[in-house]
Order: C-alpha cells, then sequence, then structure tokens
C-alpha cells in the first residue's frame, strides 16, 4: 500500500470512519437494504448478492493504494449506516477523490453526510496536505450533484460517455473539485452549517 495514505480512523460528532473489512457484511447489508439503495439506476450501491465482490473490489484497491474505504458508523446507535472511501489516489500529484459513498435511507438529510465529508476533506488537507480534492457522480444522480455543491465545491466539467453501465448504458460523469486554497473558507462554510466548531 502507498505509505501516504495508510488505513486510519475519524470521528466526529455524529460518526465514525473506521477502516472497511469483511467482517462488516452483514451490517453494510443491512444497512444498504434500508431504502434498497441497489434500485436506483444511477447508483453504484452494493446488494446483498455483490456484497462480497464490492468488499473484495474496495480491498484489493486499499492494497495497491489506490483507495482507502471506510465504514460509517452512527455514533449515537453505534451501527454501520454506509459507506464512503478515498479513491483514485495519486501520491506523486497529492490528489485524491472522495466517493463511492452510501448511507442508509434513514440516514440521509441527517448531518451524517456532511460531517464524513467535514472529516474526509480536513484529513486530505490537513494531515495528507493535498492541493485539490475531486469529487465525482452520475450525470442523472441530481440528489448528490446539488449534496457536492452544498459542501463548497465547484464543477470542473463533464466527461461524455465516461463508463458504461451495467444496463450497458453510457454515462455521463460530472466532476467537480475543492483546492487547498479554497479549503479554509469550505471549512468556515462548513463548520458553520454544522452549527459548531472544530478548530484545534
Amino acid at each position: 500500500m502507498d505509505p501516504w495514505l495508510r488505513p486510519i480512523q475519524l470521528e466526529g460528532e455524529l460518526v465514525k470512519l473506521v477502516p472497511l473489512q469483511k467482517s462488516q457484511k452483514v451490517d453494510l447489508v443491512f444497512a444498504a437494504s434500508d431504502g434498497k439503495l441497489w434500485e436506483l439506476w444511477y447508483t453504484t450501491v452494493p446488494s446483498p448478492k455483490t456484497m462480497d465482490s464490492y468488499l473484495d473490489t474496495a480491498l484489493a484497491e486499499q492494497a495497491l493504494g489506490k483507495a482507502l474505504p471506510f465504514a460509517v458508523i452512527n455514533k449515537k446507535t453505534n451501527t454501520i449506516v454506509g459507506s464512503t472511501r478515498y479513491l483514485n489516489v495519486d501520491s506523486k500529484n497529492k490528489r485524491v477523490e472522495i466517493g463511492a459513498t452510501w448511507y442508509a435511507k434513514k440516514v440521509q438529510r441527517t448531518g451524517i453526510n456532511t460531517e464524513c465529508k467535514y472529516l474526509l476533506l480536513k484529513y486530505a488537507f490537513e494531515n495528507l496536505n493535498c492541493i485539490a480534492v475531486e469529487f465525482r457522480t452520475h450525470f442523472h444522480n441530481h440528489a448528490s450533484r446539488n449534496a457536492i455543491l452544498r459542501l463548497g465545491a465547484k464543477q470542473d466539467g463533464i466527461l461524455r460517455n465516461h463508463r458504461v453501465d451495467e444496463q450497458g448504458n453510457m454515462r455521463d460523469t460530472v466532476v467537480y473539485s475543492i483546492l487547498d486554497s479554497e479549503w479554509k473558507t469550505v471549512k468556515t462554510a462548513l463548520e458553520f452549517k454544522m452549527g459548531r466548531s472544530y478548530l484545534s
């Protein structure tokens, strides 16, 4: 694994982000089943049938230094409610993407996503000294696009016909980023939105 990015645990007031492990399979399936998230055609959320391959792929990419996946734990209930990760890791150019994110329906729009993104962005800019952090999403995933914009990211462009999905549809991918020069302002805005200060 790339020594620049090693397994870590990040913790806020609402959530803990812990390294993804195969032993979490049952809890991850339970979380994804809340809302049957895999049925949304423009997302890539694991189903009970695909969870094994999902975990295998995530952990293989981690071993190659290409990703760092997390399970998201709701501290209030001490249960896994989703997953997120750093991916497309480029240690030479100090860039990462935050993505492959999904949450159980019951915790969507509860502040958990905002805190997760805050913790990941803070670590990327303040510990890894990233020069930019990317976000990518499906053109048709308007909820995700709006959520990324609310974080303070700016749209870089659209990769047209970027991928072919499981149904054979062509996916246009919208790319956003936050630059290191923008982090101070984005951080202030996120902390204000969360209603508390994480300044150390």
